[in-house]
């Protein structure tokens, strides 16, 4: 009995010290990953831009290439989306729509992961020496409960890998 006692109380002091540190967490969490391309901005923007030919370098349709995807009427630049379903609960479901466009400079989108939130990304395309900084970034708001502000801590882990496998093939595809 005194066991039982020692473990509930041990998972008591867990739960408010979980309680106590997200209180002094951000909700807002930002993940961003760079990569130089060796070619000009005009090479690979159109590849992030249209949003089709997102299917050749997204690192989610690598980890579900039978994933459903349903485009919008319009197929690149601001208002142009789409939205997927996938079995992979890793992929899950939602819509990703282009909110800003400026030709092999910026690009902004909104994605909706069903359930899971809303988060803004960017994408940036910065000339240097050698051709294209590429910066693929995300800003999500993940509330105030705070099992889901602790979650934000791995969201750079989690998140910030597949973004370096997306950069990394969107690379591959433009120095074929």
């Amino acid at each position: 009995m005194q066991a039982l006692f020692i473990i509930l109380g041990a998972f008591i002091v867990l739960v408010l010290g979980l309680f106590i540190f997200s209180l002094f967490l951000s909700p807002a969490v930002k993940v961003e990953r760079s990569l130089v391309i060796p070619a000009e901005p005009a090479a690979i923007f159109p590849l992030v831009n249209v949003v089709s030919a997102w299917e050749q370098w997204s690192p989610w349709k690598a980890q579900d290439p039978s994933m459903k995807i349903t485009y919008g009427e319009k197929e690149s630049g601001a208002g142009a989306g789409y939205s997927w379903v996938s079995r992979n609960r890793n992929v899950g479901k939602g819509h990703m729509s282009v909110t800003e466009s400026r030709a092999d400079q910026y690009i902004a989108t909104n994605t909706d992961f069903m359930g899971m939130g809303t988060a803004k990304g960017y994408f940036r395309f910065d000339p240097v020496t050698g051709g294209t900084l590429v910066t693929w970034g995300m800003i999500c708001d993940m509330g105030e409960r705070p099992l889901k502000k602790v979650m934000g801590l791995m969201m750079d882990k989690w998140v910030g890998r597949d973004f370096e496998k997306g950069l990394e093939t969107l690379k591959r595809i433009v120095v074929r």
